[in-house]
């Protein structure tokens, strides 16, 4: 049948439809199994969606509330080529990428550095999981899974890294587990592994600039990285106002796209890493594009190095991806490909949902879909 729908973001915001299902070629919802427990889950749903541009995947965790979540799906009809954003550089594998404006490169790459992901294991597991991801040359440990209570585990896990891959880069990540005082207790243990940066150790940007002062006047050789204080705060440049940290992790779906990743990046002036909100190979494909287009600055090869490792590799988590298991996202000798991913029919019709929990993922759209619309006009009105 002839298509209706509004073509790759170019319509006003009077034109966007008020039903998702007119908006949308194709919805897929999935569920992937995960190789171990990560983030307290075993299995993934995600919805992929096909526009104008190719597939982009809306992936927000079920307990995400729908302005939360209409975000995520800001980000994947951007990548979609449905809503305005990231319409720069479109590269497909094979294709050299068009240079990015503020770069130290006169061209994109068209692959990008990842670190392996090292959930919080066993310390016996430690060299099986991270077997899985081949040769990299930086590793980023999960910590505090249940707050101070993990860290005689945190600790074992991190040794048996280090008897393992003494010279490998090692970053930490907390997930705001800590209340100020556990993190300092934390951080005197975690000075002895010799890391690259410690992620989101507290919750609030206060505490996070508070803890930077109590480091520096220990002389403890930490340096902060913001996660959590970018993407779930309302004003993620708060971090950088108050010194809470010297680097920012950037995720593209919780951001709200490309666009607002790399604004969030150039507004805050920090060194930055683009890390995996847990997607498929579908939604990296968004994150390696914003890694191709990071500034390069002294201070960020102080910190992080000439290449930069995103935290992008996080396929390597799931039993099964949206594609084969040689292609897609995952890490060949610690890179991935910047590029646009299809699913696989097959792996479409295999992995999906029953249709009950499809039916809740359509109302989920739905709902988003309608408190971002609104978002739209609104913002069509004001520029009008």
């Amino acid at each position: 049948m002839a298509d209706s729908r509004p073509s790759a973001a170019a319509s006003s915001a009077a034109e966007l439809p008020e039903r998702f299902e007119d908006l949308i070629d194709e919805v897929h919802v999935l569920r992937l199994p995960m190789v171990t427990r990560f983030r307290g889950i075993t299995e993934r749903e995600i919805a992929l969606l096909l526009g104008p541009d190719g597939w982009a995947e809306f992936s927000p965790f079920t307990e995400y509330g729908t302005e939360e979540a209409s975000r995520w799906l800001r980000a994947a009809l951007e990548f979609a080529g449905l809503l305005p954003g990231d319409r720069v550089s479109r590269p497909t594998a094979g294709s050299a990428s068009r240079p990015t404006a503020g770069s130290a490169a006169e061209e994109e790459p068209q692959t990008v550095a990842v670190n392996a992901t090292l959930p919080a294991c066993p310390a016996e597991e430690v060299e099986s999981v991270l077997a899985r991801y081949g040769h990299v040359g930086t590793v980023k440990a999960k910590v505090a899974e249940h707050g101070i209570d993990s860290l005689a585990d945190d600790l074992a896990r991190l040794r048996q890294f280090r008897r393992i891959l003494p010279d490998t880069t090692l970053r930490l990540d907390a997930n705001a587990g800590y209340s100020l005082a556990e993190a300092q207790r934390a951080c005197t243990e975690f000075a002895d592994f010799d890391l690259q940066y410690f992620e989101q150790p507290v919750a609030g940007v206060e505490d996070m600039a508070r803890l930077r002062e109590e480091l520096a006047d220990r002389d403890l050789p930490i340096v902060l990285a913001a996660d959590e204080s970018i993407r779930k705060a309302e004003d993620p440049l708060r971090v950088a106002a108050l010194g809470a940290a010297e680097v920012i992790i950037v995720k593209v779906q919780p951001l709200g796209g490309i666009a607002a990743g790399r604004s969030v990046i150039d507004a805050c002036g920090l060194p930055a890493v683009v890390s995996s909100a847990l997607e498929s190979s579908v939604g990296l494909a968004a994150g390696a594009r914003l890694a191709a287009q990071l500034p390069r600055t002294d201070r960020s090869r102080a910190l992080l190095g000439d290449s930069p490792a995103c935290g992008l590799g996080t396929v390597r988590l799931f039993a099964s991806d949206v594609v084969a298991d040689d292609a897609g996202m995952r890490p060949v000798d610690g890179f991935v490909p910047v590029t646009r991913i299809a699913p696989d029919p097959d792996r479409l019709q295999s992995l999906a949902v029953d249709p009950g929990r499809f039916d809740w993922w359509a109302r989920r759209l739905q709902q988003c879909w309608s408190r971002l619309r609104l978002g739209e006009r609104e913002r069509g009105e004001g520029a009008g």
